[in-house]
């Protein structure tokens, strides 16, 4: 009797085995580099985006890849990243593939039903595509413009986002644009404090900075820099002739992730 029942106990925690992994499992971040440029290696992910990988790496299984997202490829992942879609070819290497109409409806349908997707665009001359980029923002209700701003530290409010209370390094970047009333309800995170003063430029006008949408099941965030989680950037070393100190870059960039893989409440 007694070794029946010691079988039976060793089939139930075996049953629980699959259950318990997968409450450990960690959700997957794919940064997807298809949209960029051979050669371009702005936001290497062994190079500038080493340091903000491999912390994240704590917190997702993270994926780098050089191939089109496809529904595929996206089955098992929770957020894709975009950085610097670029424009045109680096050099004599081929061009970039820009945003086509499939590309559109394979992320839209990923979000839809509950995928993640962070968007982030930068610095005027640093070969970002704009105009197909946005045929896919546009099913979200945002829209990059080619309007910037000049770097400074941002404090961010506490509502109505989920990184308030942080300070965002923001290393000067292209502005959003809304569409109000739409369905994915795309809602501004971070508008350009214009009491206070840039650290460089004279560009310091009202705009969007940073913006979310909640389409369907699914989280979208849009930042209009992708230099701000470099590891220069993190280490405040500075990006270019630009250094800013007393950022929470890292820990934004994190809840950012958390955020649009539905780990983090809605704000």
């Amino acid at each position: 009797m007694r070794h029946r029942l010691y079988g039976l106990i060793a089939i139930w925690l075996l049953a629980l085995l699959p259950a318990a992994a997968a409450e450990v499992a960690k959700p997957v971040l794919l940064y997807s580099l298809y949209f960029q440029a051979p050669g371009e290696n702005r936001y290497a992910a062994d190079g500038a985006y080493r340091e903000v990988l491999s912390r994240l790496r704590e917190h997702f299984e993270v994926r780098v890849s050089p191939e089109r997202p496809t529904a595929r490829q996206l089955r098992d992942v929770a957020v894709v990243l975009l950085a610097n879609p670029n424009d045109v070819a680096h050099g004599t290497n081929p061009p970039p593939p820009h945003v086509a109409v499939r590309d559109v409806r394979v992320l839209e349908k990923f979000v839809r039903r509950g995928g993640g997707l962070i968007v982030f665009g930068n610095q005027e001359g640093h070969n970002l595509e704009v105009p197909d980029l946005n045929r896919l923002l546009a099913r979200f209700g945002l829209h990059l413009t080619n309007r910037f701003h000049d770097a400074k530290v941002i404090p961010v409010a506490a509502a109505p986002s989920a990184i308030g209370g942080l300070r965002w390094g923001f290393y000067t970047g292209n502005e959003i644009l809304l569409r109000p009333n739409h369905t994915a309800r795309p809602t501004a995170w971070v508008e350009n404090p214009v009491a206070i003063p840039t650290v460089t430029g004279q560009r310091n006008e009202p705009g969007v900075l940073l913006a979310s949408a909640s389409p369907g099941k699914g989280r979208v965030v849009v930042a209009t820099d992708a230099g701000w989680i470099t590891d220069n950037a993190l280490k405040e070393l500075g990006v270019g002739p630009v250094t800013l100190h007393g950022q929470d870059n890292w820990e934004i960039f994190r809840r950012l992730c958390d955020w649009t893989a539905g780990r983090a409440a809605a704000p």
